[in-house]
């Protein structure tokens, strides 16, 4: 945000309010509001702030108003303009430099794959059930949507995807083709919000699937895996795809401490 010149606005006023809100009732609203929406003032004022964007068309490039004009519009202090505009720039929504003030960009992936990707070296036993879990509601409990939507011409690429593990370098390489079978198999249902959450996820993901396992491994028993789930995809035999899946996602639980 742009520093502006002359005295913060009081202190009694650090709360989130409407744009409309008068300065006579404000303490008063801003109370209703937060024991309303159960936020604290920074939350609700990120959250006018994310409204303020959609509702005034602002794109990527552009500014929002400078920090005093902020703190006026919405009857808050400038402590809790700044607060509220740390978690828009967390989120991956605006960025802050100084005699700039304050963008619109959209980092929200960087953001959310830097947050999911911190500390993934370690993965237990709950990580992996956890996640085979969140898998299994996508390539299992998806499978009708999966089997309405796929075409020959998907399966084809799959397998040719799958082939790629007898050719491996290395069991990160190969880790690397095994992702990018199941991730192929989660784009044939054509749900790009599915797809992005599922890539976010990838470098734990890739831990899972790398942890126990060798590139002979890899080249045999993931490749039959694989070939016997895309067998039942081409044969449209859902019981024999959602059991084979199951299997798949769970066959390396052994190879995680409790």
């Amino acid at each position: 945000m742009r520093e502006e010149d002359g005295p913060p606005p009081e202190v009694e006023r650090d709360t989130a309010l409407s744009a409309r809100a008068g300065p006579s009732t404000g303490g008063a609203t801003a109370r209703a509001v937060g024991a309303a929406s159960g936020l604290s003032a920074v939350e609700d004022l990120a959250e006018k702030l994310r409204a303020l964007i959609a509702a005034e068309g602002l794109r990527v490039g552009d500014s929002l108003p400078t920090e005093r004009e902020l703190c006026d519009r919405f009857q808050a202090s400038r402590n809790t303009v700044r607060e509220a505009m740390r978690i828009l720039k967390a989120y991956g929504i605006v960025t802050v430099r100084p005699k700039v003030g304050a963008t619109i960009v959209d980092d929200r992936m960087e953001r959310a794959l830097e947050l999911f990707s911190f500390n993934t070296l370690e993965v237990s036993r709950k990580t992996f059930s956890d996640i085979q879990g969140f898998r299994g509601l996508l390539e299992i409990a998806s499978v009708d949507l999966i089997f309405d939507r796929v075409a020959r011409a998907d399966i084809a690429e799959l397998r040719d995807i799958n082939e790629g593990l007898r050719r491996a370098g290395s069991c990160d390489e190969a880790a690397e083709i095994d992702f990018r079978l199941h991730t192929r198999l989660i784009a044939v249902m054509g749900n790009k919000a599915i797809l992005d959450v599922y890539k976010i996820m990838k470098p734990v993901i890739l831990r899972i699937m790398a942890i126990g396992k060798t590139q002979q491994i890899y080249a045999t028993d993931t490749f039959g895996e694989h070939a016997g789930i895309l067998d039942a995809l081409e044969a449209r035999d859902r019981l024999a795809y959602q059991y084979r899946m199951r299997a798949h996602l769970q066959a390396g639980v052994g190879n995680f401490d409790r």
